[in-house]
C-alpha cells in the first residue's frame, strides 16, 4: 500500500475529494489526519502523530460512517491531549479495558470466592475455616466491604499494623492471604496494578520481619543423654499412647504420620513403613526402614489390634488423640517439663550431629528436602539401607541407656 504523503505534504483533501479518491494507500487530510484505503476499496479514517520521539499510528473509524468533520475535530481532541503529554491511543485502550472490566466485587465476596475455588487443593480440612475465620476476624473490619479495585497500602497496614507485634504469626498469615485474594482478583479482571499486600520489596520496608519481632518457638526436647532413661519408663507404660511415643521416637517421623498409620503401610518382613504422599509434609511418599526395636513395638501393637489402625485410640474406631501421646511422653520424663512429642525429632537430629552421623542420612530420616532443584533433580535413591543402619544405631542407643560420651560440636 503506497504513503502518499510525501508527494502532496501540503495537500488538504476537500470532502468532494475524499469521496472520489479510490486510489489505494494513505492520503494526508492535514494535521496528521489520514484517509486510509486498502485494496478492496474500503475506507477509513487514521491519525498519525509523534510523542517521546515514537511514531504512532490511531484508527479513528470507517468513511463515511465517520465523516469528515467528525474526523478532523477528533484529530483536534488528540492533538489538545498531545499538547498536555498525553498519549490518545493509550488513553482509549485504558478506557476500553476499564469499560469491559467486570463489575467491582468486595474484598468479602473475592475471600469466598477464593476460599472455595481452592480449599479442594488443601491438605488439611479445616484450612478453609481457618482462612474465613482470620479474615472475618482481622481483615473484613477494615477492607471486608471496599471493592477489591480499591483496596490501598493504606488499607492493608491499617489491617496489620494493630496485630503486627502481638500476633505476629497469625498477622503474616492475613496479610499472605489478603495477598493471594488480590492477585486472584488481578487474574479475574476486578482490579490492576500492583498488590499492595505483596511482601519482598514492598511491605518489608514498612514492616519488621517478623521473627525479629517474635522469636519463634521450638519444640521443646528431651536432652539427648536423657534419652534412654525415658524410653526405659514408656517401655513400662502400659498401653497405646506409650506404644505410639515409642514408635515416633524411633522412626524420627512426624506424630501426625504416626497416627494415622494403618497396617496396610507396614510390610514387617521387608522391615518397611512406607507413609503414604497425603499424609507427608513433603506431598512424596516416605519409606521408613524399622529397627528391631521399632518392630518390637509393633508387634505389642498387633496383640491390642482393634482395626486397621496401627495404634488405635481408647474410644474404638477412632485415632489415639495428639494429647494423649504428650500426656504419656511427659509422664515419662517428669525431670523434663514443657517437651513435645515432636521435640523427639529435634533429639534425633541432635543425636546425628554430636556423632558425626551423615547429614543427608540425618535429613532423609526426618522427611526433609535435601538439596537445592538440581540436586534433587539427580538424587534418584532415598538410601534407604543406608538410612537402616543409621537408625538401627539410633535405637540401640535410645533403648539400651548405654552411657556415651558426647563428642563436642
Amino acid at each position: 500500500m503506497a504513503d502518499s504523503s510525501k508527494n502532496t505534504k501540503q495537500m488538504r483533501l476537500t470532502v468532494l475529494q475524499i469521496e472520489r479518491l479510490h486510489v489505494s494507500g494513505k492520503h494526508p487530510v492535514g494535521d496528521g489526519l489520514y484517509l486510509q484505503i486498502t485494496g478492496t476499496g474500503t475506507k477509513s479514517w487514521l491519525f498519525r502523530y509523534r510523542l517521546r520521539g515514537r511514531r504512532r499510528e490511531m484508527g479513528l473509524g470507517p468513511f463515511p460512517l465517520i465523516g469528515t468533520a467528525a474526523a478532523r475535530e477528533t484529530v483536534l481532541d488528540c492533538r489538545r491531549r498531545l499538547a498536555a503529554s498525553r498519549d490518545p491511543l493509550e488513553e482509549r485502550r485504558t478506557a476500553v479495558r476499564e469499560a469491559n472490566r467486570p463489575a467491582a466485587k468486595t474484598f468479602n465476596a473475592l475471600a469466598i470466592e477464593y476460599i472455595a475455588a481452592h480449599k479442594a487443593g488443601w491438605r488439611n480440612p479445616k484450612s478453609a475455616a481457618q482462612w474465613q475465620a482470620s479474615l472475618d476476624t482481622y481483615a473484613a473490619p477494615h477492607i471486608g466491604n471496599v471493592a477489591v479495585d480499591a483496596i490501598t497500602l493504606d488499607d492493608v497496614m491499617a489491617v496489620l499494623t494493630p496485630i503486627w507485634r502481638t500476633k505476629t504469626e497469625t498477622a503474616s498469615r492475613v496479610r499472605g492471604r489478603i495477598e493471594a485474594i488480590l492477585n486472584y482478583a488481578r487474574v479475574h479482571g476486578y482490579r490492576s496494578g500492583d498488590n499492595p499486600a505483596r511482601w519482598r520489596g514492598h511491605l518489608d520496608q514498612l514492616l519488621p520481619a517478623k521473627t525479629r519481632v517474635r522469636k519463634p518457638k521450638h519444640h521443646a526436647a528431651i536432652a539427648i543423654d536423657k534419652m534412654p532413661a525415658a524410653m526405659t519408663a514408656l517401655a513400662k507404660a502400659k498401653g497405646p499412647a506409650s506404644l505410639i511415643v515409642r514408635f515416633t521416637a524411633l522412626t524420627a517421623a512426624r506424630i501426625s504420620e504416626v497416627v494415622g498409620a494403618v497396617w496396610s503401610e507396614i510390610d514387617l518382613k521387608r522391615a518397611v513403613w512406607t507413609v503414604p504422599a497425603v499424609r507427608t509434609k513433603t506431598h512424596a511418599p516416605h519409606r521408613v526402614p524399622l529397627s528391631t526395636q521399632a518392630l518390637a513395638v509393633l508387634k505389642t501393637a498387633i496383640a491390642i489390634k482393634q482395626d486397621e489402625r496401627v495404634f488405635p485410640g481408647f474410644a474404638r474406631g477412632r485415632p489415639l488423640s495428639l494429647t494423649g501421646a504428650m500426656q504419656a511422653l511427659r509422664r515419662a520424663t517428669p525431670s523434663s517439663p514443657g517437651i513435645t512429642v515432636h521435640g523427639l525429632r529435634s533429639t534425633f537430629r541432635d543425636w546425628c550431629a554430636e556423632r558425626g552421623e551423615d547429614r543427608t542420612l540425618a535429613e532423609l530420616s526426618l522427611s526433609h528436602v535435601v538439596g537445592d532443584e538440581t540436586e534433587q533433580a539427580y538424587a534418584r535413591s532415598d538410601l534407604l539401607d543406608r538410612r537402616r543402619l543409621l537408625m538401627q544405631r539410633w535405637a540401640d542407643f535410645a533403648c539400651r541407656g548405654a552411657k556415651t560420651t558426647l563428642r563436642r560440636r
